[in-house]
């Protein structure tokens, strides 16, 4: 059984661009580099042969996983967020209490992920600290190397 996973419209837009992409372009081209393959000959010796039906064998179930986790992806209306607690798609301001420093995040699903875009899966060790939490609130976030305490400063849509 799948599970739901929530998503911004911008997310669940991505996901449907790359399944696309996997069905009109790559899958085609799968198909041609197999045809290739057979008309040169056996195909009990024929090591493209076998490499691009792999090839097709390991697109088809990344094609099927896009489209279980799309079929059961939900969008979140972002003006509904209530942003007295950290939920998935709030931006949350928060302070290091080591270090001091301050850092801000939007909490996502973990296929939107992206650190680079200051954006951390609710699954994290991070994410998962802080939901839940109000502003003026210490979450304890386990890490390998110890707890680490951050405080709310600050959450937004």
């Amino acid at each position: 059984m799948s599970q739901t996973n929530y998503y911004t419209s911008e997310g669940l837009k991505k996901l449907q661009e790359e399944l696309k992409q996997l069905k009109t372009v790559e899958r085609p081209k799968i198909s041609k580099q197999i045809a290739e393959a057979r008309d040169k000959g056996d195909l009990s010796e024929n090591a493209e042969y076998d490499a691009a039906k792999e090839a097709q064998g390991l697109l088809e179930l990344k094609i099927s996983k896009l489209e279980d986790i799309i079929s059961n992806a939900r969008v979140l209306d972002e003006s509904q967020l209530d942003t007295h607690r950290v939920s998935i798609l709030t931006r949350v301001k928060i302070k290091n209490m080591m270090n001091k420093a301050e850092m801000e995040y939007t909490i996502v699903s973990e296929n939107e992920a992206d650190l680079k875009e200051k954006k951390i899966s609710i699954d994290s060790p991070i994410g998962k600290g802080l939901l839940g939490k109000s502003v003026g609130e210490i979450a304890e976030v386990k890490t390998p190397s110890g707890i680490i305490k951050f405080e709310i400063l600050d959450i937004k849509r």
